[in-house]
């Protein structure tokens, strides 16, 4: 059984502390060797041995290597397994309420689920969360809701191998904790109190995080996840060309008439504001000298005609 650190405990070995460092503030070596080989001798790493009239770690660590053997080679497998579905139905919204009572039948539930509203029918998309005992036999039924199955895909991971170390791992840290603990209640030295606390944290949070991994693999391997695709048989059916819209074709028409004339106010615009100064600068002058010798010499001929010839 072991043994509880309450918060008198606690209280109890800071007191000790303050005691040790006021008055034996010179500890003999020999002392602190002694803790730290204790706190060696109980990690797992290193092979344990008796502290203190602790008893002998040797057993308790070939009961606990006897054990995780017998677990390893007793335990069954843990396999995470997926699947991906796409099934051509006749109604979605009908498939969809078949195949929610069908994993509430299972044992498991819907995880997640989608819809898409097309111009010829809905889609759908669930997640399914399912037993894995009732894993090949969802399977099944979920074919036989189907016209037709579009695709399928499984997949297994075997993780039993890893779980097998994870808890092969706990069980030697646990035991490791364990000795630590009868360690703790004989230690009267709070130098020696403290570094076996600091030991058992340490391994306390070795243990969690294990322990944690060994949780997720497990309920990963207790449920299986299945997405499924329902997809109407409408929609399924090849691309025709659509019925003739008059509403929509006229909307088309008058947005290019639209565009059209947007494109030619913004060419009327350019030109009055822009291309008609470049105009009158470049090819003012000209326009004006050739008109002015074109007038000259209009004129010139004009007089010549009026002007009678010289008599002889």
């Amino acid at each position: 059984m072991s043994t509880q650190i309450t918060p008198f405990k606690k209280l109890l070995v800071a007191s000790v502390m303050f005691t040790q460092l006021v008055g034996c503030a010179a500890a003999t070596p020999t002392s602190q060797t002694r803790a730290e080989s204790a706190i060696a001798a109980a990690r797992p790493a290193a092979a344990p041995s008796a502290v203190g009239g602790a008893a002998p770690s040797g057993v308790a660590a070939n009961n606990a290597a006897t054990n995780s053997a017998q677990a390893q080679a007793d335990a069954e497998r843990l396999v995470i397994r997926n699947a991906t579905l796409k099934l051509l139905v006749k109604n979605t919204e009908e498939d969809m309420s078949a195949v929610t009572k069908l994993v509430a039948e299972m044992g498991g539930f819907v995880n997640s689920s989608n819809t898409t509203k097309f111009d010829k029918g809905v889609q759908a998309t669930l997640v399914l969360k399912i037993p894995s005992q009732k894993f090949d036999e969802t399977m099944d039924r979920l074919r036989k809701l189907a016209i037709e199955v579009q695709s399928e895909t499984v997949t297994g991971q075997d993780v039993t191998a890893e779980f097998s170390d994870l808890d092969a791992q706990t069980k030697n840290l646990e035991a490791a904790e364990t000795q630590l603990r009868g360690i703790l209640a004989k230690t009267d030295k709070a130098e020696d109190v403290l570094k076996v606390f600091n030991e058992l944290t340490k391994i306390r949070g070795q243990i969690e995080q294990l322990k944690g991994r060994m949780n997720f693999l497990s309920r990963s391997a207790a449920m299986a996840t299945i997405n499924v695709t329902l997809t109407p048989d409408k929609l399924a059916e090849p691309v025709v060309l659509p019925g003739w819209r008059p509403q929509g074709i006229a909307k088309q028409a008058f947005e290019a008439l639209l565009t059209s004339l947007q494109g030619l106010g913004t060419l009327a615009i350019w030109l009055v504001i822009f291309a008609l100064p470049i105009g009158l600068v470049v090819f003012g002058p000209p326009i004006l000298l050739i008109r002015w010798l074109r007038n000259r010499r209009n004129h010139n001929q004009a007089r010549a005609k009026v002007t009678p010839p010289p008599t002889p």
